[in-house]
């Protein structure tokens, strides 16, 4: 009678087949999953100006000019994690006709680099860093349609 010499297991090749083909997913994956979050927190910076925008036009419509301080404003909103709050400046004449607010990223942006998003009494600026850096707009900004 002939023994059955019968090992169960995996063999280096298909262990090193496995580890290959996981590496390649995660070579895409990565990146991807880093840019939604980078998103995500820039996300944060445009819930926070726009609070601030609407904030601001009621302010406007009580006193006739915008606050040149966030202190003055009728909203009570938790300091950005991510973000440097700056101060709120005129938008190229005087508080009254208009007003610029300005977030900077702070801490590591996952290889981003620092950027800034604006927001003015019209809205989201377009020479904030986000806006005209091709891949922070592509690849983190909340409001861009490229995917």
């Amino acid at each position: 009678m002939a023994k059955k010499n019968s090992k169960s297991g995996f063999t280096l090749v298909e262990l090193a087949v496995v580890i290959v083909i996981i590496g390649i997913l995660a070579t895409f994956a990565v990146p991807k999953f880093r840019a939604a979050v980078e998103r995500s927190k820039a996300g944060e910076a445009f819930n926070y100006l726009a609070a601030v925008r609407s904030a601001q036009e009621r302010y406007h419509n009580r006193q006739g000019t915008y606050a040149n301080d966030l202190n003055e404003l009728d909203i009570k909103m938790q300091t950005p994690l991510y973000f440097q709050v700056g101060s709120i400046a005129d938008n190229g004449g005087n508080i009254e006709d208009g007003w610029k607010l300005t977030l900077t990223r702070k801490g590591a942006a996952a290889g981003y680099g620092s950027y800034t998003v604006i927001f003015t009494d019209e809205g989201f600026d377009t020479t904030s860093d986000i806006a005209n850096n091709a891949t922070l707009s592509k690849d983190i900004n909340p409001m861009s349609t490229a995917q």
